[in-house]
Order: structure tokens, then sequence, then C-alpha cells
């Protein structure tokens, strides 16, 4: 009987419209409740946002939405669900501060793109390790998993790793426009140009320290 019930959890899941990751995840906290933008704030172009089903959708001219922490995060695990529309680029930022103009200057982008032009693909620790197919569908929902511990990066496309990354030492900004270096800050979904459209739903987070 109870081996039954196991079974019949996702089949109810999806009768609800939910998912297996719509579950609570041991330990994490959801930072976007899927009414509202409480809890975030929007840089340039703050019309590029929308919500729909329970989704941040970036679609329109750049943009970047910055989760307003109450304090910075260093150690931490972070779980976003993202789909994309054909040809669409996006980006979520980690380390980061908000500045309301520009591609953000501070922390790490792990890329979203399945199918846009640009050849860094969706699990890509954007411009240090470059993924050219993550194995990945637009139109569909997929689970970025973005673990990061002192010096260490893990990104997980699905639960598979496709990112296992260790920043060395006394590494470099790199260049006077972008820090690319790890350190402590925020976290940052990306509207990269009116053309792409990408969902962010169920975001949830775990300290690490």
């Amino acid at each position: 009987m109870i081996r039954k019930l196991m079974m019949a959890v996702p089949a109810v899941l999806l009768a609800a419209g939910l998912t297996l990751a719509d579950k609570k995840d041991d330990g994490f906290v959801t930072i976007s409740n899927g009414k509202d933008f409480s809890g975030w704030k929007a840089s340039e172009n703050k019309d590029s946002w929308s919500m729909k089903d329970g989704a941040f959708v970036a679609a329109g001219p750049r943009s970047h939405l910055f989760y307003q922490a109450d304090k910075p995060f260093t150690n931490f695990e972070l779980k976003v669900d993202v789909m994309t529309l054909p040809g669409s680029n996006g980006g979520i930022y980690f380390h980061t501060k908000y500045q309301e103009n520009g591609w953000p200057k501070y922390g790490y982008e792990a890329q979203v793109n399945i199918t846009h032009g640009d050849p860094k693909k969706s699990g890509s620790l954007y411009g240090v390790v470059n993924i050219a197919d993550p194995k990945l569908k637009d139109n569909e929902f997929y689970e970025t998993h973005i673990i990061v511990k002192d010096r260490h990066v893990t990104i997980k496309l699905n639960g598979r790793t496709v990112v296992d990354y260790t920043e060395p030492e006394g590494k470099e900004a790199f260049s006077k426009d972008f820090e690319r270096r790890l350190g402590e800050g925020t976290f940052a979904l990306q509207c990269h140009d009116p053309k792409s459209i990408v969902h962010f739903k169920n975001i949830r987070v775990k300290r690490l320290d």
C-alpha cells in the first residue's frame, strides 16, 4: 500500500499542474512567490518584466531583476526552473550587486541559452567554463542548480553536472568593466534583448554558511 501511494505522488502533482520541483526542498527557501515582484527590483527598462503562470517573464529591452536579500550570499545552493523560447538568451547572476544600468559588473553569470546565436549555451559559467551543448529543448522548463562553496562552483542542469570549477587563488578581475570573481552578493535574472523571451520560476535558495 505504501509503495502504491509513493508511486501515485507524481501523478497527483501533475494533475494539480505541478512538478516534482514544486515540492518543498529540504533546507531551501522560496524567494519568488509566483504572484508579483515582492523582494525583487528591476533595473533599466523595468517594463521588460511581467508575470505569467507563476513565472517572471523577461521580454523586452535589456534589464536585470535583482533579488533584494536581507544579507549577502556567500556559500549557497540556488535552484531556478527556466524555460526559453526559440532563439532566446538570458542569464542567472550570483555574487552580484544592484546597478541601474548596463550588464552587471559584479559576480558570475550562469548562461541561459539553448538556440540563441551565442555559442555559450545554458549551464555555462559565462566566459569561464563554456558549454556548447546543454542537451535541452526550448519551450520546456529545466532546472538550473548553482552551488557555491568557498572557491568552488558547480552548475547542474536537471541534476546533471555541467560545470565543476575552482576559482584560482588571487584571480584578477576579468576586465575593468567586469569582475567575474567570487565574493558575496545577491542574485539577478537577465532580460537580454527584445527578441529573447525567458521564463524563470520556482526560485529557491539554501545558505551554506
